[in-house]
């Protein structure tokens, strides 16, 4: 059964980082079974990761064309997969699947992040192996040690919000019209499958339900961008828009953006670049060409409101809150950034990469929807764009305790000079 995922664009790394894909010319069973182990552990929740055999890589990108495996070798290779998967402990099973590219055979295993850390896997294939915990470092596999050991025991057992099972909702809940439509769009051969195989093998194979046979439940994530109604089953999971007509702070109208998670953000920036962004065109006097400038660029806008989307909490019960002033907008999301970025490193960086993130399966759903980009690129693509539109610089606040994150980003201001003659 095929993947979630469009298979040439994680070969090329457009929707996922390079550092959760690792690539194998051929199958390695000793170096692979530590690969498998890392992507469980997902030390920095970053939702696991790929492994990919058949295709080289230099310096952790893929060399294409790919080299391709035996097609009579493909059968022989997933069933040792699952004997490695065995050896891990607590067990854990990647799903695995070949894929025919550049009419090349290659194999893809997907290595979702585990629910039971810390894992363990054996440091060789020999009789004289040791048991050893593994993570990803870069683009490598390593023994998780001092304090990165610390933090990996620190997770025992922890799933962030996003990838638990909701116990609210069941698995009719979920809408296999919205599931499909995200399959055709993210252009996964698994659209095709999804109109055959049963829809609780296919939101399993998703990664978007678990549990027995006898009882599968939606995740958290699933309810999130799959259920026409996700606020009946995580409290206030929607965006509120403040629209103020004056400065009183009284004077001001309300509107609502609920929904699954990817119409919520669609909904909200369509209202932006219909009723808010404009684009002013001056004549100046003794120019040939008119000066043309964007009150709010479309790009930071997309960008500060997809962060918002990513980054906050569903389990405070908490929307995110977007006020539109005269000169102003600002995006508020609760809490605040993941430790160690706190509110001076807000204020002294234009690039922030967070050690881990608080929504590993959110950012890969809005990855595949082109709706956000890698880890690391939001601050630099606002500051970029704002640059760009010789806008002001934005401002990124939290409090001490980070339990808000404020996103103010200013509208242009443009002054006119007759010219003197």
């Amino acid at each position: 059964m095929a993947l979630p995922i469009n298979i040439e664009d994680l070969v090329n790394g457009q929707t996922v980082e390079w550092e959760r894909l690792e690539f194998k010319r051929g199958w390695n069973p000793e170096e692979i079974i530590h690969t498998l182990c890392a992507f469980a552990n997902d030390l920095n929740n970053w939702g696991g990761g790929y492994v990919i055999v058949g295709i080289e890589e230099d310096q952790g990108k893929a060399i294409l064309p790919p080299y391709g495996i035996n097609q009579t070798d493909l059968d022989s290779i997933q069933g040792e997969v699952l004997q490695l998967a065995y050896q891990i402990l607590p067990n854990y099973f990647p799903l695995v699947q070949p894929y025919l590219l550049d009419n090349k055979h290659i194999l893809v295993i997907w290595c979702p992040a585990g629910d039971n850390r810390p894992y363990t896997a054996p440091s060789t294939q020999g009789k004289q192996a040791q048991r050893h915990p593994y993570i990803r470092f870069g683009s490598r596999s390593i023994i998780a040690k001092d304090d990165n050991l610390r933090r990996l025991q620190e997770l025992t057992a922890r799933i962030p919000f996003d990838d638990r099972i909701n116990g609210k909702a069941k698995l009719n809940d979920l809408d296999l019209g919205l599931i499909q439509a995200f399959l055709q769009e993210a252009k996964s051969d698994l659209y095709e499958e999804s109109k055959k195989i049963s829809f609780s093998d296919l939101c399993q194979r998703m990664l978007i339900a678990k549990g027995p046979e006898e009882l599968i439940r939606p995740l958290n994530v699933g309810v999130l961008f799959f259920c026409r109604e996700p606020e009946k089953y995580l409290e206030r999971c929607w965006i509120e828009l403040v629209v103020h007509h004056d400065n009183t702070g009284r004077n001001f109208t309300e509107k609502y953006f609920k929904g699954p998670l990817h119409h919520q953000l669609r909904g909200i920036l369509e209202y932006f670049k219909t009723n808010v962004i404009q684009e002013r065109i001056i004549k100046v006097n003794g120019q040939a060409e008119a000066e043309r400038y964007i009150n709010y660029p479309f790009g930071a806008l997309e960008e500060a409101l997809a962060n918002a989307v990513y980054h906050k909490s569903y389990e405070l019960g908490k929307p995110i809150e977007v006020q539109l002033w005269d000169d102003k907008i600002e995006i508020l999301s609760f809490p605040g950034p993941v430790p160690p970025v706190d509110a001076q490193i807000l204020k002294q960086n234009q690039r922030i990469i967070a050690r881990d993130y608080r929504n590993r399966r959110i950012g890969d759903f809005l990855k595949e929807l082109r709706l956000t980009e890698g880890r690391g690129t939001g601050f630099p693509v606002i500051y970029r764009t704002l640059a760009s539109n010789d806008s002001p610089k934005p401002i990124f606040e939290t409090d001490e305790q980070s339990t808000y994150f404020l996103t103010t980003i200013f509208a242009k201001k443009v002054l006119v000079k007759e010219n003197q003659h």
